[in-house]
């Protein structure tokens, strides 16, 4: 479902050794502030480090839930929920969770379903307006291949139908979550298409569609933000 996410740190020092501690336990190595599909960058001069932010991880087992949680703890990191099963997330959940320097939740979760792809299982994404966020989600989902899967309350999740991965966006009492990067893999037409849409619906253009050399040959990318300022990339890697 995801091609990548970007975290904003306000320290990045501080930020890469709480991702390089407890990611080493899931078997993601760190590239350049890279672990596979997530990846960090320092909040520069009057930017806002992402903060508020559920961000969940696959593992293989749930003794591997057990050793992320117990290396973050281990390393002085505060616990933001005890390994354990969570039968109201489904019946085999198994989770595990943390909080990074910047504040935001990292879990460790294992359940039948673990991705083949990749290692983000799941976010959860606090906004504004819900019925705002709704719509602008739905519309990325039209062109990246997933839609709303259920809706719960204050909290719409979506899901790219029966395959693993998944996101929501909820509004409770807590604050909304500060800003990051979140890409998703399209097909180059989708992503040209998408643009297209999103700006006639009146969502603020943040790069036009194109070539982006800089990251690899044939990265082609398009940028829009979202109700609350998140940058928001359809991207076609063309890769076989």
């Amino acid at each position: 479902m995801f091609d990548h996410v970007t975290l904003r740190a306000a320290d990045l020092t501080a930020s890469r050794a709480f991702y390089e501690t407890v990611l080493g336990v899931l078997g993601l190595e760190s590239t350049h502030d890279e672990w596979e599909d997530l990846s960090l960058m320092p909040a520069g001069a009057g930017e806002t480090a992402t903060t508020g932010l559920h961000i969940g991880f696959s593992a293989a087992s749930p003794a591997v839930v057990d050793a992320f949680w117990q290396a973050g703890v281990d390393a002085g990191y505060a616990s933001d929920g005890k390994p354990g099963r969570r039968p109201e997330y489904g019946e085999d959940y198994y989770g595990g969770f943390l909080l990074d320097p910047d504040g935001n939740s990292v879990e460790a979760v294992h359940h039948d379903t673990r991705r083949a792809d990749g290692f983000l299982d799941h976010l959860w994404i606090r906004v504004a307006d819900l019925e705002a966020s709704r719509a602008f989600h739905e519309l990325v989902g039209r062109f990246a291949g997933f839609g709303v899967d259920s809706v719960r309350g204050e909290l719409v999740q979506f899901k790219p139908g029966d395959r693993p991965g998944s996101y929501s966006i909820l509004r409770d009492e807590r604050p909304v979550t500060g800003p990051f990067h979140l890409a998703f893999p399209a097909p180059e037409a989708a992503v040209r298409d998408w643009h297209a849409a999103a700006l006639a619906a009146g969502h603020p253009d943040h790069g036009a569609p194109g070539e982006r050399p800089g990251y690899h040959a044939g990265y082609y990318g398009a940028y829009v933000l979202d109700p609350d300022g998140h940058n928001v990339e359809l991207v076609d890697h063309h890769r076989d």
